[in-house]
């Protein structure tokens, strides 16, 4: 069916969210309820860019341009809050209360709202009023120390902090306190810090580390790439494949397709081996190029596959058969996920489309809660 920002499809059809413009993983997290069908509204300063088909985090949004220190502008502006079930902002801590959109002021127009806040180091803390970015969020989270080479950590890009410690738990913390003002016809304050969902994140190494079961010198530890069965290895023609064999059956599998001994089967946990078994597994990969590693192990279980670029996992046949890629006028889009059995999500959602008049949206949101 065709994406349409005011026929909602998906199972957050209704569902009411007033957007103030940001960067990074509070636009993310809209982007998110949207394609789920979320009626999201974004309001950004006068001027502000709309209809870019490449703005992707932006999709499936209305757009209100509005001067939040103009009186005028604001009252328009807390009309729709007054209307709305969620209100998502990403500034630092006090900007909101400063312009006279605080949690108070939002709440005292509609005691139901769900006021979600996202930022790097949360609402209070000895770090909460200065700047910082994802590098800095993780690096204070013990995330960063942990992943890269011996030699020197390496940013997983912004996936990590502002992603999944940012967005992924923004957004679930705004449904349950929706779930939980269904109940109670009250809303509250989410703060979502990115580096308090980073250490959530770091829950299995937290654990590991206590019993003793993690080394804080990366590539020592089984998933860090210490372990030989799990990791990278450059192949004939400088391209990699990605090695997960954990378990026996299939460790026993990823010898058997290399063709190596088969007595390093007894030997996968074996630490004091691992730099011989190492340099077997690399030495088997560097034989042969990535393609015909990939005919090698194509449908086994010896969890091997080859590292791919952007251009080429949108043209691999797994993610064009789930239809993961999609196009929008043209424009290549994740499609939504996850996947609903009775109330799928739109594939792909338009650019974000306006700027509208507020009034437009106010006679949309006529005041009927998005749950009884």
């Amino acid at each position: 069916m065709a994406a349409s920002i005011n026929g909602r499809e998906g199972p957050l059809a209704g569902l009411r969210v007033v957007e103030f413009a940001g960067l990074g993983p509070g636009p993310f997290a809209c982007m998110l309820l949207a394609n789920m069908g979320a009626d999201v509204v974004l309001v950004d300063r006068p001027g502000g860019r709309v209809g870019d088909p490449l703005q992707l985090v932006n999709r499936g949004r209305e757009v209100i341009h509005a001067d939040l220190k103009s009186p005028t502008d604001r009252e328009k502006v807390l009309a729709l809050i007054a209307q709305a079930d969620v209100l998502v902002e990403g500034y630092r801590p006090g900007v909101m209360e400063r312009l006279g959109l605080g949690p108070d002021a939002a709440m005292a127009r509609n005691p139901a709202l769900v006021y979600a806040r996202m930022t790097g180091w949360g609402q209070d803390g000895t770090l909460a009023s200065t700047a910082g970015h994802d590098i800095n969020y993780i690096a204070l989270t013990g995330a960063l120390a942990a992943i890269g080479p011996r030699e020197r950590p390496v940013p997983p890009l912004n996936l990590v902090g502002d992603y999944a410690g940012g967005s992924l738990h923004l957004a679930l913390g705004i449904m349950a306190a929706v779930h939980e003002a269904r109940t109670s016809g009250v809303g509250q304050v989410v703060d979502a810090a990115i580096t308090d969902g980073v250490i959530q994140l770091m829950t299995l190494f937290i654990a590991q580390s206590q019993r003793g079961q993690f080394s804080e010198q990366r590539e020592s530890n089984m998933l860090d790439g210490g372990a030989p069965w799990y990791g990278i290895y450059p192949t004939l023609d400088g391209l990699h494949m990605a090695v997960g064999a954990i378990e026996p059956q299939f460790f026993s599998l990823l010898m058997d397709r290399l063709g190596l001994d088969a007595g390093w089967k007894a030997a996968q946990h074996d630490v004091s081996r691992w730099p011989q078994m190492r340099a077997a597994i690399g030495g088997a990969f560097g034989s042969r190029t990535r393609a015909e590693w990939v005919t090698v192990f194509e449908g086994s279980d010896a969890c091997v596959t080859p590292v791919l670029t952007l251009s080429e996992a949108a043209q691999h046949p797994h993610n064009a058969a789930r239809g993961n890629f999609v196009s929008s006028d043209g424009v290549m889009q994740p499609a939504s996920a996850p996947r609903f059995s009775r109330t799928p999500s739109t594939r792909a959602l338009p650019p974000a489309m306006g700027p509208v008049d507020p009034e437009l949206v106010l006679r949309r949101w006529d005041g009927r809660p998005w749950v009884s």
